[in-house]
């Protein structure tokens, strides 16, 4: 079935939803409410609608278990919490070491399930009448759990001044009123917020949502050219495993613009795409912290191999450990500079922690954990995590140049490059490879050397990957961003 609003149909319907969750569940402004939906519908009438109460939403992906939905409840103190059914029972089981949680809402047009509210009959008989809470720029709106290198996922809280004003400059997005963007992000994942919420209806640009839990290869490119979509946000992941399918069966009418965000994308990925499509892929670069930092818009060149340009208000650097700012071509740790103003857009804190809060900060800049070098143009090249970047023998490598080597090798479909311990170097570089098909049954001592070769060729030869390992999948978050975390956590004995 197909759902069609309007701004206006959305304007009425959050407006009763605004009610549901200050009459029937009794927050007010400044409590919490955990929305643990899927693209559905309802999530963008949930999040509108703490927007307009000052209720802070803490988006949470359906993939959780019941240990993680228990942490963050217990963490965040939120008082309500709305999901569908498939996670009812598992909600139920955690509900009594949840002192916070008062009121449960179900999404759900089948019934009712005892000890909750039921969304879709509330929403039905709810007033459309609502006058918007008074917020200030500095009222918490967004809390985001985000995992670190240690210890349990941080809150990261966002402000109301987290809403871009409509004459904000966002250079990432170039859509229009008569554009159809779709992003593929989690909803749990802060790009939904930016390329499926405020950036494209700041920009009166229509939203495409596709309400399935989990999105297939041939599900999207048949989407893709079914409806008029004319942008289309989507990790790297996505655009790799696109080219493994036959393109001659799809047609992309409407299709104008992509982009990707999440991680670094291949080169090959972005030849391959264009060589298949006629379209170019736009690099977006972000973080839950801040949002967009960098990105390449339709009205620069594309410098393959690069991130873009720093974007609006953002004033990026490349800084040593001393916070200098380094020269062009020098690499360093990639910076904002949040002094003597911080930025609009830029997160509040980790809640409860205001040690990492700090931490963060060194000198007039904050600290990205992200490694990288800027050229004579401005331009952005994306090395690596400073926690995933490989130092062996004295050198430093950057995973992402060593996987985007072996990707150009016919066998590699999938890779992941982490630091392995060695008792001469240190740690070496070692490649976890999903091979493809046509090479599965190829011996795999042979080919590890081939593989070894290959990037001795194309790179320097101290970043050739000295263990390989050829697994069935890689390590993935719900958004398709790889989780080198857990294979370098694997390789280091520390699961």
């Amino acid at each position: 079935s197909e759902v069609r609003w309007s701004f206006e149909e959305m304007g009425l319907h959050s407006r009763k939803v605004a009610n549901i969750l200050t009459d029937q569940c009794g927050l007010c402004k400044g409590d919490r409410i955990m929305v643990i939906l899927s693209r559905i519908p309802e999530w963008w009438l949930v999040i509108t609608a703490c927007i307009r109460t000052g209720i802070v939403a803490i988006p949470a992906t359906s993939q959780l278990t019941a240990k993680d939905i228990e942490y963050r409840l217990q963490a965040s103190g939120a008082k309500c919490l709305i999901t569908t059914e498939a996670l009812g029972s598992v909600v139920d089981y955690v509900t009594p070491r949840c002192t916070s949680l008062k009121t449960k809402l179900l999404v759900s047009s089948e019934g009712k399930r005892e000890g909750w509210l039921n969304f879709d009959e509330l929403l039905r008989e709810a007033p459309a009448n609502h006058t918007c809470a008074k917020t200030k720029m500095n009222d918490p709106m967004l809390v985001y759990f985000t995992s670190g290198t240690t210890g349990a996922p941080k809150m990261i809280e966002h402000s109301q001044g987290k809403i871009p004003p409509s004459h904000f400059p966002r250079s990432w997005l170039y859509t229009t009123s008569s554009d159809l963007i779709w992003s593929t992000a989690d909803t749990s994942w802060v790009v939904a917020a930016l390329g499926s919420f405020f950036d494209p209806w700041v920009l009166g640009t229509c939203v495409f949502i596709h309400n399935s839990p989990m999105l297939e290869n041939t599900t999207i490119l048949r989407t893709l050219s079914q409806f008029p979509i004319t942008a289309f946000l989507s990790p790297p992941t996505f655009f790799r495993m696109f080219l493994k399918e036959d393109f001659t069966s799809y047609k992309f009418k409407s299709l104008k613009y992509c982009i990707s965000g999440g991680e670094p994308i291949s080169l090959e990925v972005i030849e391959e795409w264009k060589n298949k499509t006629g379209l170019d892929i736009y690099e977006l670069y972000g973080q839950t912290e801040v949002g967009s930092i960098c990105s390449v818009s339709k009205e620069m060149k594309i410098k393959p191999g690069t991130m873009g340009k720093a974007l609006f208000p953002y004033d990026v650097q490349i800084i040593d450990q001393e916070a200098n700012i380094l020269p062009p071509g020098k690499e360093g740790e990639i910076a904002i500079r949040i002094k003597p103003e911080r930025p609009l857009g830029f997160f509040t804190q980790y809640i409860d922690t205001p040690q990492k809060t700090a931490a963060t900060i060194h000198g007039d800049f904050f600290l990205t954990g992200d490694r990288g070098v800027k050229d004579e143009d401005g331009y952005f090249k994306f090395i690596g995590r400073a926690d995933d970047i490989i130092k062996s023998s004295g050198y430093r490598i950057g995973p992402f140049e060593v996987e985007n080597v072996l990707l150009t090798h016919p066998a590699v479909a999938e890779v992941a490059a982490v630091s392995s311990p060695d008792p001469i170097r240190g740690e070496v570089v070692k490649a976890f490879v999903v091979l493809s098909s046509d090479y599965a049954t190829h011996n795999k001592e042979k080919l590890i050397v081939e593989l070894q070769e290959h990037v001795k060729k194309v790179t320097a030869p101290y970043k050739y990957p000295r263990k390989v390992e050829f697994v069935q999948k890689l390590p993935k978050s719900q958004t398709g961003k790889l989780l080198r975390k857990e294979l370098r956590d694997q390789e280091w004995g520390r699961v």
